[in-house]
Formats: C-alpha cells, structure tokens, sequence
C-alpha cells in the first residue's frame, strides 16, 4: 500500500446501452430491468465485500473522486444510482463528502429533467455528456442514438439543476468530417462554456460494425496526417475559446481539470467495480471478470473474478513515466524521486537525451514534459520508457 498518499478515487462501471453504438468497442450491452436490478444487486456486493477482497482496511484511504461511467449510467433508474453511492458512503470515507468530486456520463436522449435534478440531490456535482458531433450526417455515421437538439436539450436541463462542471465528448475523423462541419461543431460546443472538453480521434476496432466498413488501409476515411491537421485543429479552436489542453485529449477552462482522470495519469490508487473494471492499489493491477453471468451469480470467495497483475519496482517507473507524459505538464522529476528514491535521470537517462535531441520532450520547471511534436508522437515516446 501506498502509505504516503491516501487519497482514493473510485470508478463504478453501468455496462448497459439503449443501443451500441458502431464504433464502440467498450464493454457495454443492452439489457432488461430485471439484468439491470440484477446487476446493481452484484456490484453492491462487491463494494461491500471489497476490504476482503483486496486485503486492507477502509481506514487506509479516504474517496476523493467517484466516476460512474459505462456504457450509459443514464439508462439505469436513478434509485440504482441512490444505491450505488449510499453504498460508497457507508463503506468509504471521504477526505470532504461536499468536495469530493462526483461525475456521471449521460447520453443524451436517455436522461430526464427529473433525473438531472436527482443526481444532484445525491451529491453528483459533475456531468460528462456525449456529443460527439453537432452535424446530424456525422451522428447517423456514428450509430449515434440522438439528435442536436437532444443534446442541446439535455445540456441547458443540466445546467437548470444546477450542474456548473459539465464536460461535453468530442469525436475527431468520423467518415464525412470536414474542417468546416468540425469548426462548426467546436464552434457551437464552445459557445456553450462547458467547463471541461474531451476530443479523441475515432478508432478502428476490431470487432466492431465500422471495422467492416473501414477496417482495411484503403477503406479508412482519413489517413495519418489528415486525423493528425483534424487534431491540430481542435487543439486551435479550443485554446482559441480559452481551453487549456493538459492531456493528450482532454481540455478544461481554469480549475476544471477532471479530477478523477488526473489520478489515473498520476498512479494514484484506485478501485474499481463493475463488470470488467480495473483497480490500482500499491503496486497491484486488478481486473474484474467481462463475463456478465459469471459476475453477477459469482459466490462470495473475495478473489474469485479477479485477476491480479504484480507490478515490479521497474514496472513501476515506467508507468510514471508513460502516463505522466500524456500530461502537458509531464513528469514532476521531484515527484518520481519522492516516489523512487531516485532521480528519473538515472534510470532514464539514455532515453531522456534522446527524445531531447529528437525535440519530443522539453525540461522546464521541474518537470519533463512532450513538447507539440512529443504530442503528436506520443506513442513512440511512450513506448521509449517501457522496459
């Protein structure tokens, strides 16, 4: 365990969809009331079944950030969500109940008024919505199953409850993207003032229904250098309207830094619970069972579902490295000395040097950080910290 940091953030994974989308590879489904009461029911279970399970003590820690993500949370009935966090509040204890942050995905068309006003009357001050596109030929592309207006829709009802941090999900090389239908679409986004951007380029996946369609080099609707100026361009517009891009994907007006996600880039512990949800405590890696039978009718054994990986000390470092780098900030040098006992230096470097002089990585203020081109190569920088 991680002794000199207690700070925990706690994922909880909704595997269910109204309909899945055909780029979507994430575990996700649709199911009936009866799979969904069912479910609620085992992820319960887990949670207070989870100091066994992991073999400590909930004086250890104390929650910080609770995301509930999926598939669609919104497409569960608001009481589950009542549960689920009812749940944390007695297994869990929190540095401050009234700051932890606490974020929700939405999609619009699935969720109410009535329900936004719920969520915040359980304490959830955050709220993550998927647009993707503000041109309805991009959202048909998708699968998407809404509108425009349903998200308009849902946006303005968010903000009548009384949500003031929303982030809104951007897709970047959807088949039929222009530079014109996408600067429209930032155009619109950012008019709004939401407090947080998520922009990511769409990916290929294996398995999914756009693999089909564009799973071979030729088909693809955008090559290396068009998805990468598609890029360059949100980034433009984004900072233009007074978003700071402090990881790869991820944009945010001052003092709304998404809390949670921070956390993953910066190794601190986590659990999460869910169908194939994934935890970090100390120098563990654990990952729930993606089966949906054998998750919700497991028996009470604590280790059953789970497999664990066991990071070494090396394996440690290179994570800290490699996460810390999606970060524009980059790698603190006193935080991974605090953390190692040495400096990154010493351990790295060759490799430091090295994308120094390739003009991927720059040094400034204590901290190691890509520079716009390390961005744009990210995945080689990354890949130059794993040993």
């Amino acid at each position: 365990m991680n002794k000199k940091d207690r700070s925990l953030g706690i994922y909880v994974h909704i595997p269910f969809c109204v309909k899945k989308c055909d780029y979507c590879d994430f575990l996700s489904m649709p199911a009936g009331e009866s799979e969904k009461t069912d479910y609620v029911r085992a992820l319960i279970k887990e949670i207070e079944e989870c100091w066994e399970k992991y073999g400590c003590t909930g004086t250890e820690f104390k929650v910080e950030t609770v995301y509930i993500g999926g598939g669609t949370p919104s497409c569960i009935n608001p009481a589950h969500i009542e549960r689920i966090l009812g749940c944390i509040d007695k297994e869990f204890e929190h540095a401050d109940r009234e700051k932890t942050e606490i974020t929700i995905e939405v999609n619009p068309g699935t969720v109410t008024d009535g329900m936004l006003k719920t969520y915040r009357e359980l304490g959830i001050n955050r709220l993550s919505t998927g647009l993707q596109s503000a041109n309805e030929n991009e959202l048909k592309a998708l699968g998407r199953i809404h509108s425009l207006d349903d998200f308009l829709r849902t946006y303005y009802a968010a903000r009548e409850a009384g949500f003031s941090n929303i982030n809104v999900d951007l897709m970047t090389a959807i088949p039929g993207q222009t530079e014109k239908s996408l600067a429209h679409t930032i155009g619109l986004v950012t008019d709004l003032l939401p407090e947080h951007v998520s922009a990511y380029s769409l990916i290929i996946e294996e398995g999914t229904p756009f693999y089909e369609r564009y799973g071979t080099e030729e088909k693809r609707p955008f090559d290396g250098d068009e998805e990468r100026d598609l890029y360059h361009m949100t980034v433009r517009l984004l900072e233009e309207s007074g978003y700071e891009r402090y990881e790869i994907s991820n944009f945010a007006r001052d003092g709304f830094w998404s809390r949670h996600n921070t956390a993953y880039w910066t190794r601190r512990d986590y659990f999460g619970f869910g169908l194939g949800a994934s935890s970090l405590i100390g120098n563990v890696r654990y990952r729930n069972t993606r089966d949906f039978e054998s998750y919700v009718n497991r028996p009470a054994s604590p280790d059953i579902f789970d497999e664990n990986i066991i990071l070494s000390r090396d394996d440690c470092m290179d994570e800290f490295m490699f996460l810390g780098l999606r970060m524009s900030r980059g790698v603190s040098k006193a935080g991974f000395e605090s953390e190692f006992g040495i400096k990154p230096e010493a351990v790295y470097g060759r490799e430091i040097d090295k994308f120094k002089n390739e003009g991927l990585l720059r040094e400034e203020g204590g901290y190691l950080s890509p520079t716009d081109r390390g961005t744009d190569y990210g995945n080689y920088v990354f890949a130059g910290f794993l040993r």
